[in-house]
């Protein structure tokens, strides 16, 4: 056991050296499983009968909404106050003479009224969804088995929080969801309605990554950035994407200034770091990429 004490007093002289210590009689941070069973939670009000074992009682649907609600503003004030202490403590943020608590508050209380919009923004993903894959049979296929529509239903809600400067959640929200599916989505990414990843394993969208409306992505597509140095964390870093572009399999874009015109093809395997215009495909042909603008019709 002599082996074991040492092995106990290096391990506290590690938490001295290196911090990275999640003091018991400090501010916690954001419980992880806690955050999964919120996420769990608001998926069975986004897609209500669909994520439980039980089957709706629509006679008591407005209890059941209720309590539902009640509940995860509960546990989400809570996780998201932890979340702002943290930025506090920081020195990244300021929550106000109400504190923290009130600042949590506010912030999903806000998030509950914009959870139908939400919902109607999901409605269209879901029919951009069926309406671009022949395979699928039905809206209730997509919703239950699809990951593309999985990993945008939890983005639309991380989205939320980082737009409203909530730390440390919504990147819990995106990399919960990226572990389940292969798909990486940023929660600053701005992603517009009718949005639909197809197959979706190895997809991935940067931070500051713009997308407009019917836009439909393949698996192994990558929205990155040209450059990865750390000073360059606040500006533009990854590409625009506007409206009805698709971008085939294992496309790469990339910088901050690259724009994908509205209407263009983006061929499987392609590499871009420049822009193109409206109306263009671009593809490889017998090994050389090809940019050239669509024939009308």
């Amino acid at each position: 056991m002599d082996r074991l004490d040492k092995s106990i007093d290096k391990l506290l002289d590690s938490y001295k050296d290196y911090g990275l210590v999640n003091h018991s009689g400090g501010a916690n941070l954001p419980n992880k499983e806690s955050v999964e069973d919120i996420v769990r939670g608001l998926e069975e009000l986004v897609f209500p009968g669909f994520r439980e074992n039980q089957a709706l009682d629509h006679n008591n649907l407005r209890l059941i909404t209720g309590e539902k609600v009640n509940h995860l503003a509960r546990e989400l004030i809570r996780e998201v106050e932890k979340s702002l202490v943290f930025s506090v403590r920081e020195g990244n943020l300021k929550c106000g003479s109400g504190g923290c608590h009130a600042a949590a508050e506010l912030t999903v209380e806000s998030f509950f009224e914009e959870l139908p919009g939400m919902r109607r923004a999901l409605n269209l993903d879901m029919k951009a969804a069926f309406r671009g894959d022949p395979a699928a049979k039905s809206f209730e296929e997509v919703i239950l088995s699809y990951p593309g529509f999985g990993a945008i239903t939890v983005h639309r809600l991380a989205h939320f929080f980082w737009q409203a400067g909530v730390p440390l959640i919504p990147r819990m929200m995106s990399e919960l969801v990226h572990g389940h599916t292969g798909i990486d989505i940023h929660p600053g990414a701005d992603i517009g309605e009718s949005f639909f990843i197809d197959h979706g394993t190895g997809v991935v969208i940067g931070e500051t990554t713009v997308i407009g409306k019917n836009v439909k992505l393949y698996q192994g597509v990558t929205l990155g950035a040209l450059s990865v140095k750390k000073e360059e964390g606040n500006r533009k870093r990854h590409p625009t994407i506007e409206d009805d572009v698709t971008i085939y399999s294992n496309a790469t874009i990339l910088g901050g200034d690259t724009v994908i015109g509205r209407g263009s093809t983006v061929g499987g395997n392609v590499w871009l770091i420049s822009s193109v215009p409206a109306d263009t495909m671009v593809y490889i042909r017998a090994g050389e990429q090809v940019v050239k603008a669509k024939q009308a019709g």
